[in-house]
C-alpha cells in the first residue's frame, strides 16, 4: 500500500507519517503531481490557515491533481476543511470536492475557541473504524456545518462533523494521528478502503 502524503511545506506531516508507518503503509512525502496520482491513497494534512494552505496548493500546481483524483483521498483537520467549497477564514475558495462552507466556531462558556482536546463521537452509518462513544482529539477554530456527508459528529455547541465522506473523498476534522486506538482504527480503515 503506497500513500502519498501531500507536502505543502508545513503542518502536522511528521506525526501523520509516523502513524501510517506504524500501520505498515509505505509513505512518501511529496508535492509532485505524478507521485500523488501514482499512489494508492492520498492524504492532505493541514495545520494553519485556509488561505495560506490554498495558496501553497496553487503555488505547487496541485489543485487540478487533487480535484481530479479517483483514488481514496483523506483530508485531515485543515486538510478536511480544504475539501469543501469555501471557508470564511480569509474568504478562501477551497477545492469544492464536498458541498458546503467552513465557518468559525462560536466561543461560549466551557467551549473556548480553538476547540482543543478530546471529544466524544456520535457515528452515523459507515463506521470507518470508529465506534459510537469513541473519544478523538481535536485542535481547530473552524469547522464545516453538519450535513448529509457526515459519518461522525462531535458536539461543540453545534454538531461538528468529525468525519465526512463523498465518493472517494474522506475528511477527518479530528487528528487521527493523535487519537490513540480510535485514530489508529480510523487510519487502518482508510488504508483498507
Amino acid at each position: 500500500m503506497s500513500v502519498a502524503l501531500v507536502d505543502l511545506g508545513y503542518g502536522n506531516i511528521g506525526s501523520i507519517e509516523i502513524a501510517l508507518k506504524r500501520l505498515g503503509a509505505g509513505v512518501t512525502r511529496t508535492a509532485d503531481p505524478a507521485a500523488i496520482r501514482a499512489a494508492d491513497r492520498v492524504i492532505l494534512p493541514g495545520v494553519g490557515a485556509a488561505g495560506y494552505a490554498m495558496g501553497r496548493i496553487d503555488a505547487l500546481s496541485l489543485r487540478n491533481t487533487l480535484v481530479s483524483l479517483d483514488k481514496p483521498l483523506l483530508g485531515i483537520c485543515l486538510g478536511m476543511q480544504l475539501l469543501f467549497e469555501a471557508s470564511e477564514e480569509d474568504g478562501t475558495l477551497c477545492l469544492g470536492l464536498v458541498p458546503g462552507r467552513v465557518r468559525r466556531l462560536d466561543p461560549a462558556p466551557g467551549r473556548p475557541v480553538p476547540h482543543m482536546g478530546w471529544s466524544r463521537l456520535e457515528t452515523r452509518g459507515q463506521d470507518m473504524g470508529l465506534a459510537r462513544g469513541d473519544f478523538v482529539y481535536f485542535a481547530h477554530s473552524f469547522a464545516c456545518d453538519d450535513g448529509p456527508h457526515s459519518l461522525a459528529v462531535a458536539d461543540y455547541g453545534r454538531p461538528i462533523p468529525a468525519v465526512v465522506r463523498k465518493n472517494n473523498v474522506l475528511g477527518a476534522q479530528f487528528h487521527p494521528e493523535r487519537s490513540s486506538a480510535a485514530g489508529a482504527r480510523f487510519l487502518k480503515a482508510f488504508l483498507a478502503s
